[in-house]
């Protein structure tokens, strides 16, 4: 037995040898991008006893001094914290409410479609917004969505449909409801890909029997493609509610408006106010850290359910 342990053992370096020997290009290639992750995702992890400090650049962590929890009460003590989180909480749960169920629905037309270049052309418009930055897209908004020159309240008043132009990101209600279009606009075809991804798994049998026994489209849709993609939708719904107290500041900031103020001022808006602007650096680290303990928090109860329920879930 001991000999064949031995052996085992002795075999299984050998293979790993040549794997490297064979690929060693390859395992040098990804150094690069390991060692970027490890500084911008893990070497910044000791910087986070900076919301514990009272924290001073010029002193740096040796001469800052330690308040303990003095930074988070001072955070929930503060009106504006509470109005930010309130809003990031309301906008995101809307935000997933609109912006998640769209990607799978639009994978599930696209796998739909017969005609090969039309389904291409359609995938490549879809996607594109996703390669956009969000100056561009607020600049195109703002010049879509004006009230009186837009194209868009131009096309409604001359179809008769709109008498004057409406406020669409000048007034908060209209800016609510553009704000969440334009995000499903953005994301929800680049969000598909993952879907389809998960489509071309499913056994292409499963679909020929439906056939046979005379199951039409919506059918298999319903019954073969989406129990197919169960465990995706799952697991990006895990992900998805692990972001719920995220907010997405150059998002914001090109849809900024002083009229809008109430529903715009969100988490991101507060850290770069409150903590970097005015150099309040263990505010800014206390508020992030907040966040990604309570987007961690979710996500581990989330998968909890989800394993509850039959689900595979991520851990």
């Amino acid at each position: 037995m001991s000999q064949t342990g031995e052996e085992t053992k002795k075999k299984s370096k050998n293979t790993t040898a040549k794997f490297i020997k064979r690929d060693w290009q390859l395992y040098l290639m990804l150094l690069f991008p390991l060692a970027m992750v490890f500084i911008f995702n893990y070497a910044a992890y000791p910087g986070l006893r900076m919301a514990f400090m009272d924290f001073k650049p010029a002193l740096g962590y040796e001469g800052s001094k330690w308040v303990g929890w003095g930074t988070f009460k001072k955070i929930f003590d503060d009106p504006d914290f509470m109005k930010a989180l309130k809003n990031s909480i309301i906008f995101n749960l809307l935000d997933m409410a609109v912006s998640f169920p769209m990607p799978i629905i639009l994978a599930l037309m696209l796998n739909e479609l017969r005609y090969p270049k039309y389904k291409k052309a359609t995938q490549t418009i879809l996607y594109l917004p996703h390669f956009l930055s969000w100056a561009v897209v607020g600049s195109v908004a703002y010049t879509m969505f004006k009230p009186s020159t837009g194209l868009v309240n131009m096309f409604l008043m001359r179809a008769g449909l709109i008498e004057s132009g409406i406020p669409f990101l000048s007034e908060k209600w209209h800016w609510a409801g553009t704000y969440l279009t334009i995000g499903v606009w953005q994301s929800m075809g680049w969000n598909t890909i993952i879907y389809l991804a998960a489509i071309t798994s499913i056994n292409g049998e499963l679909y020929e029997a439906a056939m046979i026994d005379g199951a039409g489209r919506w059918k298999r849709m319903w019954h073969i493609t989406l129990p197919g993609i169960k465990g995706t939708i799952v697991t990006l719904l895990i992900l998805t509610l692990g972001r719920v107290m995220g907010s997405n500041l150059e998002r914001l900031k090109v849809f900024d408006n002083a009229m809008v103020r109430d529903f715009q001022y969100q988490l991101a808006i507060y850290i770069y106010e409150k903590g970097l602007k005015a150099s309040k650096c263990s505010m800014a680290t206390a508020v992030g850290l907040f966040q990604s303990a309570v987007g961690l928090a979710l996500v581990i109860i989330t998968d909890r359910i989800a394993k509850s329920l039959g689900e595979e879930g991520l851990m």
